[in-house]
């Protein structure tokens, strides 16, 4: 069941579950596969999801290119697209990356991303990081230039802290925020999100699912092969602990009638300061489930059981 939300202060009507393009890059979740990509990114569309949002530092281009094939031919009202600018690769793709958000750069690298992607103009175009050694007003400079051009239609940010935001919007429009947040890490419920609803900022989140640890699928015994494989949470005693904390989840989604993916991602969305939940798709049969979580509400009583699962 399709949900539209207006992002912010902007004019934008987006579906409250947005495609994630990360694995469509390969780098760390493996070869990407183009025709079940293809295959999804057409099936969110028929399921009303019409939000995607990739970046240039995916696969250094790559997620572009295969986004950009896959919607070819469909028509340009039908989908809202979101990409980001800061990972400036020196040589080849898989060469070293600097971070990098001048004026010079900026400009150049959205020709880019519009080439390899096939469009016209980009709807939101992001700051994927904070560079340190650009100040953000020539960052907003290179921004409003793409607007007054035609190039994007609205910029925002992406892994900035509260403070960081607060200068971006001291020298631009910067009209959305895009923060890492799932039911096991919280923290921008302390300042980023009062921030962004105090000043009807857009919040589009990632890593919503944790890798996966809250669809619920996992035993607690499984290995990876990906970026997985070095992160603590999916290792030894604290991976089976964490995966006996999202098992709680499963008597709440069957009396709500949901999968544990479902509640863990409508949770995320109950939060009136976030607007959208990015979800990293690799097939259709994974949009279908995450567009599930859109629609219908959670009753106050769940969604506190939900939190106190992980305090």
């Amino acid at each position: 069941m399709s949900e539209l939300i207006k992002l912010g202060r902007t004019d934008l009507h987006v579906s409250r579950i947005c495609f994630g393009c990360w694995q469509m890059g390969g780098t760390y979740w493996g070869e990407p596969d183009e025709h079940n990509l293809t295959a999804a990114v057409r099936r969110a569309i028929d399921v009303g999801v019409n939000f995607f949002d990739t970046a240039d530092a995916y696969g250094d281009g790559l997620a572009e290119e295969i986004l950009g094939r896959a919607l070819k031919g469909v028509s340009r009202d039908k989908f809202v697209l979101a990409t980001k600018v800061y990972h400036h690769w020196l040589g080849e793709r898989g060469s070293k990356r600097v971070g990098d958000l001048s004026y010079e750069y900026i400009i150049w690298e959205c020709e880019q991303s519009l080439r390899r992607l096939g469009l016209d103009y980009i709807d939101l175009y992001q700051a994927h990081s904070y560079d340190y050694l650009t100040p953000l007003d020539e960052t907003a400079r290179a921004f409003e230039k793409l607007k007054k051009d035609g190039k994007i239609r609205y910029y925002g940010c992406s892994n900035f802290t509260v403070e960081q935001l607060r200068y971006a919007c001291s020298v631009g429009s910067f009209d959305t925020i895009q923060p890492r947040y799932n039911l096991m890490d919280r923290r921008i419920e302390a300042d980023i999100l009062p921030f962004c609803l105090s000043n009807n900022i857009g919040v589009l989140v990632y890593s919503s699912l944790q890798y996966g640890l809250l669809t619920g699928k996992f035993k607690g015994s499984e290995t990876f092969n990906d970026l997985r494989s070095k992160n603590p949470e999916f290792q030894g005693q604290r991976f089976k602990e964490n995966v006996d904390k999202v098992n709680q989840l499963i008597p709440i989604a069957k009396r709500t009638g949901k999968t544990v993916t479902q509640i863990s991602l409508r949770a995320l969305l109950e939060h009136p300061a976030v607007h959208c939940t990015i979800v990293g798709i690799k097939n259709s049969q994974q949009i279908e489930e995450a567009a599930g979580a859109m629609g219908w509400n959670l009753t106050r009583e769940d969604y506190y059981d939900i939190r106190k699962i992980f305090p």
